[in-house]
Formats: C-alpha cells, structure tokens, sequence
C-alpha cells in the first residue's frame, strides 16, 4: 500500500510537471492572425516593439508583424484596427488626435511605459569650458561661443526638425529668458540633419548648445549636461507650449507620461495580451543607458531588444504571469 501511494504521489507529481513543461512549450495565441504592431519611426518605439514582439511570441504563442509610419498615420491606423498596438505615444504632441480618438471610444490607453523629459543641452567640455554656464538664463552674454553660421552677430541654439510641435517651446523659451537679441533657434530640415550636427560638434569638441530629449541614444551615448530650468510653472508652461503665446516666463518644462494605446476591439478580443501591455514600464534611465548602448556597440534593433530582455529580467517579469515569463526565459536560454 505504502509503494503503492509513493507511486500515486510519484504520478502526480510528474503528471503535474509535465502538464505545466507543456503548457510552458504550447501557449495558444489569443488570436487568429498576427498581432499587428505600430513601427513609429524612431529608436525608443523600435526597441519596445522589439521587446515586445518578442515577449508575444515566445511567450503568448502568437505571431507578430510591424506596419511601419509616422505617428499620426499610425495612429490613424490604429484607430481603424489596422495595428492593434501603438506601444509608445507622446500624448502631448498629438493632444487634439488623441482626445478625439479616446472620445470615438476606437482607442484605450491601457498603460503609461515610460516618463519623457526634454531640454537644452551642452557638451560636458562646454560645460567645463564655461563653469558659470548651469542654466539657461547664463546662457546671457555666451552667444560669441555658440556663434550662428548664418547670422555671424548671434550665437545658435539648435532646436528641434522643421514643423516638430517642440519648436513652439524652444521659440517661447528663448523669449522668455530674454535671449532672443543674442540668439537664434535653428531648425534642421530633419531629426537625422539635427542628430549630425550635434554629433559632428560633440566629435570635434566644439561648443554647441541644443534641444533634445529622453529616452534617446544620443544622450545615452554622449557626456553632455542638461541646462537647469527653473521649477515648473503650471501657467507658465501652458503659454510656453503655445505657439499663440504673447508673453512667456521662465519655467522648467515639466516630465511627461508616454503612453500605450490599443485598438478597443483587440482589447476585448485579447484581454491577456492587453493586461501585458498594461504592465509595460521601463525607467526612462534604463531605456536611455540601453539606447546609449545601442548606439556604442552600433548594434540593430532586434540585438539591442535582446539586450535589454537579457540584462533586465526583472524589470520585464514584473509584466508577465510566471508562466508566460518561464517561457520568455527559455526562448532567452536556448
């Protein structure tokens, strides 16, 4: 009797085993089709896309496709049920687009995945070279060392790509710290053109003084300085971000919520894949060191995803049933 309840127990204890190792090889897919996956152009969105395909696939069973575009085509796209997941969307850039389509109810937010901050910066040798330059109010006085090649009488601040809604808060912002006799803010034709040029100087250890923000590799990957901003100034911050603006003040420029967004049928189809994406969170420190890696070790996207899956598996557990972060984890093993 005694052997004969080992063996039951025995039984039980494989059968258990190996129902759980199947069900960690066998996930079924909560749809039918590939899960359809918003490529927004630039490094941050394709990275998350890469980590989250790949979770999706290894760890839900499912298949995946991307439908590369811009923002707001995607968006579009998103709305219509063309891509069920727009993974990272900066709310503040498209705020009309984006009230309009939570209203018509075709879209729901179902996660903010990280924190965006931006600013102005220099180079860490800048910031050597002029100690008294903290903030950008000591920018006064400094225009001769940032000096605009097409307007040799003013130094240039290199703002944002041309038509980018970032160049109303650079535009105001120089207003507002009285700057505006002393300098210019130029505008590249396109992010690669501003990226250049602020790499182009950083190399050649020039002085430069630009726009940008986080999380991106360029930051990750160069020593440079963020300007002090005063603290933010709720009023303030309205009037800088509007190009209408008549009278702007100093203010920082407040951190904000980047989002993920679904189309609201997949939601309710994928109620599993959308409690993930739900759990979608990266400390924007982490994404940018991640980014910055990238760009050193001039890795593509996918190896960068892989990266981050492989040096922060606590992060992305943190997002997942354990079962569905086993597999993950064995997909990264094999």
């Amino acid at each position: 009797m005694r052997i004969n309840r080992i063996l039951t127990a025995a039984s039980l204890v494989l059968g258990t085993a190996l129902s759980v190792n199947a069900h960690a090889q066998s996930p079924t897919c909560e749809l039918d089709r590939p899960m359809k996956f918003g490529g927004m152009n630039w490094e941050s969105n394709l990275m998350l896309v890469g980590v989250e395909r790949y979770i999706v696939e290894h760890g839900y069973g499912c298949d995946t496709q991307v439908e590369q575009g811009d923002t707001l085509p995607m968006f579009a796209a998103l709305q219509r049920g063309d891509v069920d997941v727009n993974s990272e969307i900066w709310i503040t850039q498209m705020q009309q687009a984006w009230d309009e389509a939570i209203a018509s109810g075709k879209v729901r937010q179902v996660g903010t995945v990280f924190t965006g901050t931006d600013g102005w910066y220099v180079p860490r040798h800048t910031a050597e070279k002029f100690p008294q330059l903290r903030g950008a109010a000591d920018l006064e006085g400094l225009h001769e060392a940032f000096i605009d090649d097409e307007d040799p009488g003013k130094g240039r601040i290199y703002g944002c790509a041309v038509g980018w809604t970032c160049g109303t808060i650079n535009a105001n912002l120089l207003r507002a710290f009285g700057l505006q006799d002393e300098y210019l803010v130029y505008s590249p034709g396109n992010a690669a053109a501003q990226r250049a040029a602020i790499t182009s100087a950083y190399k050649r250890k020039k002085d430069i003084v630009f726009y940008y923000w986080t999380p991106t590799s360029l930051v990750g990957s160069l020593d440079l300085v963020k300007l002090d901003l005063p603290p933010v100034d709720r009023q303030a911050l309205a009037c800088i971000t509007d190009p209408h603006c008549e009278t702007p003040r100093p203010t920082g420029l407040a951190a904000y919520p980047v989002v993920t967004a679904v189309n609201s049928e997949f939601a309710r189809r994928a109620p599993g894949l959308t409690a993930f994406l739900a759990k979608v969170s990266v400390p924007e420190a982490v994404l940018t060191a991640t980014l910055g890696h990238m760009e050193r070790e001039k890795l593509e996207i996918e190896e960068a995803s892989l990266y981050f899956l492989r040096q922060h598996p606590r992060i992305w557990r943190e997002w997942l049933p354990a079962d569905v972060a086993q597999r993950v984890q064995q997909a990264l093993d094999g």
